[in-house]
């Protein structure tokens, strides 16, 4: 996945309409150079907790934080977005997919201490979130846009559960964002044939207790789709 993510952020990097001072050509830079080291990780034969340690681990975590610095500091994405303009849409979308790359390279070292798992859901990020907002899609009458509390930041997450209300606790996969009728959404929350989890237990940010194995099932289909496309 992190591997995947790199080229997402290439070809995301290469059509961005971003306005503004940054750096493109340190940016793709820093970002080429990381694929020998993931590659380097990928196919080590140390364990999760070994691999935390190498220095590779270290070398992506550097190259993330200056592709940050190219990108125009910390404050990157707000400022891509005032100046959008017209364009407004397709740098959201940009934006979105250049986040969940950040992201999945960040947080590369949290999962693989979750342990040596063979199982494609452990390759995002599922925390548990508390529903901030929740408003009607402009475009679908049977989509919701909701703006969802994970802790450190907030995410836009489009459903088609029309019963998610403001104040639910649900699990959300972090996932290769998506655009519906031109809103972005930045993950799916998890759910059974009942709808969407809506009182998840756990910390804000943290990983979710006691969720049903076939709420993964859609998870693990667009993670494993992702991977092959």
């Amino acid at each position: 996945m992190a591997e995947k993510s790199v080229e997402l952020f290439l070809k995301t990097i290469e059509g961005a309409k971003f306005r503004g001072n940054w750096d493109k050509k340190r940016a793709i830079q820093l970002a080429k150079e990381m694929l020998p080291d993931l590659q380097a990780l990928r196919y080590s034969y140390l364990n999760p907790a070994e691999l935390v340690e190498t220095p590779q681990m270290d070398a992506l975590r550097e190259k993330a934080r200056g592709i940050i610095e190219a990108l125009g500091g910390e404050e990157w994405h707000r400022k891509f977005l005032e100046a959008a303009g017209k364009d407004r849409e397709k740098v959201e979308e940009a934006v979105a997919k250049i986040k969940f790359f950040l992201n999945t390279i960040l947080g590369l070292e949290r999962r693989l201490k979750l342990g040596k798992i063979n199982d494609p859901v452990v390759a995002v990020d599922i925390v548990v979130g508390e529903v901030m907002s929740v408003s009607k899609h402009p475009r679908a009458d049977r989509l919701l846009v909701t703006n969802v509390n994970i802790g450190e930041r907030a995410v836009t997450v489009v459903t088609n559960d029309l019963t998610v209300k403001e104040g639910n606790r649900v699990a959300v996969a972090l996932l290769p964002p998506r655009s519906f009728f031109g809103i972005v959404s930045e993950g799916m929350f998890l759910g059974t044939g009942d709808g969407v989890l809506k009182d998840v237990k756990g910390e804000i940010g943290g990983l979710p207790k006691g969720i049903p194995l076939e709420a993964l099932n859609e998870t693990r289909n667009l993670v494993e789709a992702f991977l092959k496309g």
